[in-house]
């Protein structure tokens, strides 16, 4: 795995972890399906980011990044948390960009995620 053998594994250890908190809570099972990463759902958590920001926004009583609700609940609360500033800009030099860096902190990620934005607002 990414937390045993790799140039990132302090990055990748406490998601590793997570992960496995996650299964024995019974969040996910050892045969959920996740991305190359270890990120599950619709927005991507990685394990440790899911413990810390999941948010049930299908009012369920459980959080599933599977579910549309508790995926765009969970991410924007990750956002918040983070530091977001509503109306603010998430262009290069604005204020949101950084949040953005907290997400993913490849520099082109951030840019591609800016760029898309852009085109959506028109």
């Amino acid at each position: 795995t990414l937390a045993y053998d790799c140039r990132r594994s302090d990055f990748f250890v406490p998601h590793a972890i997570g992960a496995l908190k996650l299964v024995d809570r019974g969040a996910i099972t050892p045969n959920t399906k996740g991305a190359k990463h270890g990120e599950l759902g619709h927005t991507q958590f990685l394990p440790g980011n899911a413990l810390n920001y999941g948010v049930d926004g299908s009012g369920d009583g459980r959080v599933d990044f599977y579910s549309e609700a508790d995926a765009i609940a969970s991410t924007a609360n990750f956002l918040r948390q983070k530091g977001w500033q509503p109306g603010a800009g998430y262009q290069e030099g604005q204020p949101n960009f950084r949040v953005i860096q907290a997400w993913n902190a490849a520099g082109v990620y951030q840019k591609a995620i800016a760029i898309m934005a852009s085109r959506i607002d028109g």
